[in-house]
């Protein structure tokens, strides 16, 4: 009788446990993601510090700053597209579960 409960709960728990992993490997993505974001906008802001000692004149320095900020806004785009990827496929895997965890409740299919 133990052994068909502790089977009966193991089993009900099965669902909860993938929602769990699901969500640990969204936020391990995110993170992972996040990393490289700010990896990347740190580059690109000490190599703008190398740059600014190249610069000669007002012009130059507008020039720098225009391609730091267009560098940084395409990278935060990308980390952006990343991220939103990442949170889809976490919706739609937890949609899945849920619609499967429902059909098996309710013997629907």
């Amino acid at each position: 009788m133990f052994q068909d409960m502790n089977s009966m709960l193991n089993q009900s728990m099965e669902p909860f446990k993938a929602l769990v992993e699901i969500q640990t490997k969204m936020l391990e993505e995110l993170t992972r993601q996040q990393m490289e974001c700010t990896k990347a906008c740190i580059d690109a802001t000490m190599q703008q510090a190398k740059e600014l000692q190249k610069c000669q004149n007002p012009g130059d320095l507008l020039t720098l700053q225009q391609a730091y900020a267009k560098e940084l806004e395409e990278t935060l785009k990308a980390a952006n597209q990343q991220n939103l990827k990442a949170l889809t496929e976490a919706r739609e895997a937890m949609q899945k579960l849920t619609q499967g965890t429902f059909e098996a409740f309710t013997g629907k299919k």
